[in-house]
């Protein structure tokens, strides 16, 4: 357990610190050449990849609509169900995002509007791993179709039989999506970045991964060429604030739930009582011998930290040092500390939310930002899907009202023909007038 008053300004930055993101230079020369290698050999590159990490035998990177179709139809109705489920509340939650455009008049004469439209092409990227993710699936996909992005492609690690997991196929369908691809890896982000034969180039990637994916976003998005991301990424993480009221059990279960990620996954829990804190501790020993990834979320649990605060302010000052990708507020009257509460991915109030409904249905969006950029980048939505744009249009007499002010700033600055292209309208609009008046007086 950690006192946090009892820590100096260096212990208490040490105690909030994040695991390293593997960011060596090796990683950065190999990501570099898988992507170097796709781009002068295209698809038999990403194939060779796929070949040697995935799957041996793997002969195209089309997943054929008839296999999208046959793996979709074998999930059970269960599973259907519940995936029927949470496209419905996360599609509810993003269509009730679709932004409204503008338009004003800001001087009479001038017109400003703002307008957004959708991405044209988006490459999906959905993990492969130890569990299927047809989650991911939901949240990338969903906003994709409300913002009305034409292309949508998704890209995957297929299995030794190069085919990807029933419940990935189903969501993929649900979302619209007809364009699936059997590759994973830096050399899928290579692909979707910079096109090949099989696979079209995209303007936007987005999705989850490994150290190289995230190594292989950061890189082709500093390319001209490459595409977009949509945030930068590291290891998952989830910070709990908890009372004396807390329920210890809900508590261990919201950590271990986070833990079961992957043995770097961060797990806090911060509380102004040490008997919860104590509790929790021993609720974790307990629910962890009954987990199936219990050797996942052990590693993770074993960096887990308990920070035991002076009251619930501190503890939420800790929290907002952190700045968690998920946070978990089981203090009583949770909702009344939101305005106290400035940085977090996704917020769950309450001891009847845990992290389990943002991730899979609420309709909530589970891709969110992590290692401490919630301070400055915001949780997926319609928005990352769309781009906005201005137009203005002035008429005669918004040149009249604008142009002397345009001018003076244009001189302001010594952008001589930033001014002459004004100057030239006012002296046109001038020599119109005294015309309109001759023509006239001759009449």
């Amino acid at each position: 357990m950690i006192i946090w008053s009892s820590l100096s300004k260096l212990e208490k930055k040490t105690a909030l610190s994040r695991p390293a993101m593997a960011n060596s230079q090796q990683l950065k020369q190999t990501v570099g050449e898988i992507i170097a290698s796709v781009e002068s050999e295209g698809d038999a590159a990403v194939i060779n990849f796929t070949r040697k990490f995935d799957c041996p035998d793997l002969q195209s990177l089309v997943l054929s609509q008839e296999n999208i179709d046959t793996l979709a139809s074998s999930v059970t109705a269960e599973v259907a169900g519940a995936i029927d489920i949470a496209f419905n509340n996360i599609k509810a939650f993003h269509d009730a995002q679709l932004p409204s455009d503008i338009a004003l008049t800001t001087t009479p004469g001038v017109n400003c509007e703002l307008r957004f439209t959708p991405l044209d092409a988006v490459g999906l990227y959905i993990p492969g791993g130890s569990a299927p993710l047809p989650s991911t699936v939901l949240m990338l996909g969903v906003p994709a179709l409300v913002a009305g992005c034409e292309n949508k492609l998704l890209c995957t690690p297929p299995n030794k039989q190069g085919l990807i997991a029933p419940e990935i196929a189903y969501a993929a369908r649900k979302c619209g999506i007809e364009a699936i691809y059997l590759c994973g890896g830096a050399q899928a982000i290579a692909a979707m970045a910079l096109g090949t034969d099989s696979i079209p180039q995209v303007d936007k990637i987005f999705g989850p991964g490994n150290s190289f994916v995230t190594e292989a976003k950061q890189q082709v998005s500093l390319r001209a060429d490459g595409a977009a991301i949509d945030m930068p990424a590291g290891p998952s993480e989830v910070l709990v604030l908890a009372d004396e009221f807390a329920d210890a059990e809900f508590v261990a279960s919201d950590l271990l739930s986070q833990a079961e990620h992957g043995p770097d996954s961060q797990a806090i829990l911060v509380s102004n009582s040490e008997t919860l804190i104590e509790a929790a501790k021993a609720a974790v020993e307990r629910q962890l011998s009954t987990l199936s990834r219990a050797d996942i979320a052990r590693p993770a649990m074993e960096n887990a930290r308990y920070i035991l605060a002076d009251s619930v302010d501190d503890a939420i000052l800790v929290s907002n040092a952190y700045a968690p990708e998920h946070l978990i507020v089981q203090i009583e009257d949770a909702r009344s500390l939101l305005p106290k509460i400035k940085y977090a991915g996704s917020i769950f109030l309450g001891p009847w939310s845990p992290e389990s409904a943002g991730d899979y249905a609420s309709g909530t969006n589970h891709v969110l930002p992590t290692y401490g950029y919630a301070k400055n980048y915001s949780s997926l939505g319609l928005l990352d899907f769309m781009r906005r744009y201005t137009i203005q249009e002035l008429s005669a007499d918004g040149m009249r009202n604008l142009g002397p002010a345009i001018m003076a700033l244009a001189s302001a600055e010594g952008l001589d023909a930033h001014e002459q292209a004004v100057a030239l309208r006012m002296q046109k609009l001038g020599m119109q007038k005294q015309a309109n008046v001759s023509d006239k007086g001759d009449s």
